[in-house]
């Protein structure tokens, strides 16, 4: 019975994973269109700022979603 628990918490955080990953090219994508300038041109182009930008985003998608999967776990 042990093992079916972890069994089930490993696809738990590998759904979670995904969806994590999906959400984060969502807002990436949502961000991009949001914005007047070409996020992946300013990125490709070195703008630290643009950069900062994204990775808060990437961090904040991350930690909410994170969040969620770990609430789900328990």
């Amino acid at each position: 019975m042990e093992l079916s628990i972890a069994l089930l918490n490993l696809s738990y955080a590998i759904i979670g994973a995904l969806l994590t990953l999906a959400f984060m090219a969502a807002g990436y994508k949502l961000f991009d269109r949001l914005t007047p300038f070409d996020t992946s041109r300013e990125l490709a182009s070195k703008n630290v700022a643009v950069g900062i930008v994204v990775g808060a985003i990437f961090i904040g998608l991350g930690i909410a979603v994170g969040l969620v999967i770990g609430m789900g776990l328990n």
